[in-house]
């Protein structure tokens, strides 16, 4: 215990030196800034604006004027953004992220050879290249506490640079379940014990409270087993009625949403009925699932590029054990038909990528297996922007570029309403009232 405890302060420490040093830290915001936007989508599903002036103060959008106002008229210190030629529209937001990590021959090497000072400032490189995609805002379900609240707070205060992060920290699940360490000789699953890891229904009501204490924004859960479980143990359901039942009941009665990943009908089908928020992956959602979604009003987070990342993997290297291959060659197969049905029958979608499966910073990929499950380009982004602040509680903030809003925006060269795949190269990135990525 105390060695964690050390290792946990060396990595604060890591961060806090890190960010004194100014390597990446977030400079003084100017006090006005004028955009020049040469076409501002500003409400996802509306048309498009032209020629429109976007003025921001402290980092909050102020007013957007028709036409191109004159900087000088806002005082000296003003700074210009001359976006005409560009296509501006809100900054992304993706719903399912593992920021910490990567999906590759060491990752198994990589959690007990890396420290976590190491491991966290990885989290810091992989945040900034997600920010550099255009991604303002990510919703990470699974992740060390420590490092996960440490990188969120460090963002938040600064200290580096990254996208707005809402963090689960470690998973609530059952044990041996898809929440649960596997893989790994006896001695080392007992020294990396997850504490929200329970059995029975008032033993998960009390993981679910110490995950919320330990500084969680959202609570995600694994009702489902899981590919990348080292284990033959399937993909139905895991964590059982009355267990999901107090889960939900007492992440809501604190103030959390619920995150449920689920592959098998049985598991999202007993997730809706005890009342979470949002069903990760719902590769099987068949009809009984399909009408508890719209009941509920539930969302759907389909990571189509996780499913896409492990079928190429198991196909091309030998980086999987069998139980994984096995798993990830069928599921990740079926994922797309199932999305189709569910988004046709009017389940309600938010983007998520999974993305520490498949390459941080490629997460505009998801876009393009949306796009062949049947979404049209405003469909994409509307789930990438209005629907993902919606399900993170944060539509009073992000989702749109309006008035009152955090400046949370990012440009291309083309019109993505009419090429989705321009999301993929995205030019200009501003994250709250601040200059990420300039145009070239």
């Amino acid at each position: 215990m105390k060695r964690k405890i050390l290792s946990g302060a060396v990595g604060l420490l890591g961060l806090l030196i890190f960010g004194s040093l100014g390597l990446m830290s977030s400079p003084v915001l100017a006090q006005t800034v004028v955009i020049h936007a040469g076409t501002l989508l500003a409400v996802p599903g509306e048309a498009p604006l032209t020629k429109q002036s976007i003025i921001i103060e402290d980092g909050k959008i102020t007013a957007i004027i028709a036409g191109y106002v004159n900087p000088a008229d806002y005082g000296e210190d003003t700074k210009m953004l001359h976006l005409v030629d560009q296509f501006l529209l809100p900054g992304l937001i993706d719903a399912h992220v593992h920021i910490l990590g990567e999906l590759g021959p060491r990752s198994k090497l990589d959690t007990v050879e890396m420290n976590l000072s190491e491991l966290t400032l990885r989290g810091v490189m992989f945040a900034n290249r997600t920010l550099q995609a255009g991604f303002t805002t990510i919703r990470d379900l699974g992740g060390s506490p420590d490092m996960i609240f440490g990188l969120r707070n460090a963002i938040n205060k600064g200290f580096v640079t990254g996208p707005r992060i809402l963090a689960s920290g470690s998973g609530v699940g059952v044990t041996g379940g898809h929440s649960d360490v596997d893989g790994f000789r006896y001695e080392i699953l007992e020294l990396f014990a997850l504490p929200t890891i329970c059995d029975g229904p008032y033993e998960c009501r009390g993981a679910t409270r110490k995950t919320i204490k330990l500084g969680a924004d959202v609570v995600k859960i694994t009702a489902t087993g899981g590919v990348l479980s080292d284990t033959a143990t399937g993909t139905g359901q895991q964590i059982f009625d009355d267990e999901l039942v107090e889960i939900v009941a007492t992440a809501h009665s604190l103030g959390r949403k619920v995150a449920a990943h689920a592959h098998d009908a049985d598991g999202i089908i007993a997730a809706l009925r005890a009342g979470v928020d949002s069903i990760e992956h719902g590769t099987y959602t068949d009809a009984a699932a399909i009408e508890l979604f719209i009941a509920t009003g539930a969302y759907l987070v389909p990571t189509l590029l996780a499913g896409k990342t492990v079928v190429d993997m198991a196909k091309n290297t030998d980086i999987f054990p069998p139980a994984i291959k096995a798993k990830a060659l069928v599921v990740g197969a079926d994922m797309l038909d199932n999305f189709t049905n569910a988004y046709e029958s009017g389940v309600k979608i938010a983007f998520g990528t999974d993305s520490g499966v498949s390459r941080h910073g490629d997460n505009a990929r998801e876009f393009l297996l949306m796009q062949e499950g049947g979404m049209s380009p405003v469909e994409l982004i509307i789930s990438a922007t209005i629907n993902g602040a919606d399900l993170l509680g944060l539509s009073d903030e992000i989702g749109t570029i309006e008035v009152g809003k955090t400046a949370d925006l990012i440009g291309v060269n083309g019109d993505p309403l009419a090429d989705i795949s321009e999301l993929l190269d995205v030019d200009f990135v501003m994250a709250r009232g601040r200059v990420i990525k300039e145009v070239q």
